[in-house]
């Protein structure tokens, strides 16, 4: 007889999934919560209870699938936190659509990542998982417990949707904190002259690192002597203050390309004058793809 016991996941093989697929949880979800810099902690909470799962995980499942479901219900909950959001049922939609056309490229990149928060969450969902991410509709009626009908009824009024918030919302930046442009200025300008022990001095003892995708530590003892100490090897960059859908952060360019767009970026909090969290996105350099940024 056959035994139907899981076939669960290596430790090794679940980190090989998550490494393929992360971009496009990435992407999925800063579409549905509007930022591609809050998208970060959300896809760390979906990848925390993956781990969390490992041992109910089974190859044989479209465990994928699992983790955008997982991505979806933590991005629900970031809305519901911050905007007392609620996802609405497919139901509420006729199953019957006209045909339309899928969003091109260059309407995805004209829209700002903050128009799609003008969705429903259904229809948002529906129109990242198609025309953002490229799934199928069987994909995305899996993934959403839908029918393809009711699947395209809600593609054919997100994209509708959107398609007239193109023409008519206007974005405005939220002011930004002259205290802290002048601390990051301070900080680029001794990041680029390599003055490292400057740096070390701008840290709060318990400084938080995140260096996504990669490692994460806690402690100046640590940041000054690794992080640090792996930029000085490094020939291929260099920072600017500039801003990320509105908030300040580091640009970073690539030496090699000096003309080009930043080639990543790099986000500071600060806590009474010192710095208290570093994400830097230098082995997550995907996220640029849909970020608004400004020098």
């Amino acid at each position: 007889m056959t035994s139907s016991s899981p076939q669960t996941f290596s430790q090794a093989e679940l980190e090989a999934l998550i490494q393929d697929i992360r971009p496009a949880l990435h992407r999925y979800v800063a579409h549905m919560i509007g930022s591609a810099v809050d998208a970060e902690d959300v896809v760390q909470d979906t990848l925390v209870r993956a781990y969390d799962s490992i041992d109910q995980l089974d190859r044989r499942a479209n465990v994928r699938g699992w983790l955008f479901r997982v991505a979806h219900n933590k991005a629900a909950d970031h809305l519901r936190r911050r905007a007392n959001q609620e996802l609405e049922l497919l139901e509420d939609y006729p199953t019957t659509a006209e045909p339309d056309e899928p969003l091109e490229e260059k309407e995805l990149t004209a829209l700002a990542l903050s128009v799609f928060l003008k969705l429903a969450p259904r229809q948002r969902s529906c129109v990242i998982l198609k025309d953002v991410l490229g799934y199928s509709l069987a994909d995305i009626s899996e993934l959403l417990n839908a029918t393809v009908p009711e699947i395209k009824a809600t593609l054919h009024r997100g994209r509708t949707r959107l398609r007239e918030l193109s023409q008519t919302v206007e974005i405005s930046a939220p002011p930004l904190d002259d205290q802290e442009r002048e601390l990051l200025q301070r900080y680029v300008e001794r990041f680029n002259a390599r003055d490292f022990d400057s740096l070390t001095a701008m840290l709060a003892e318990d400084v938080q690192l995140d260096l996504v995708g990669q490692v994460k530590r806690a402690g100046a003892a640590w940041v000054s002597p690794r992080y640090f100490h792996s930029y000085s090897q490094l020939q291929d960059w260099r920072a600017a203050v500039g801003q990320i859908e509105g908030r300040l952060a580091i640009l970073v360019y690539d030496t090699a390309a000096p003309s080009a767009p930043p080639a990543y970026f790099i986000r500071l909090t600060w806590k009474a004058l010192k710095v208290s969290a570093i994400r830097d996105y230098r082995f997550a350099r995907y996220v640029m793809r849909d970020v608004q940024l400004a020098a």
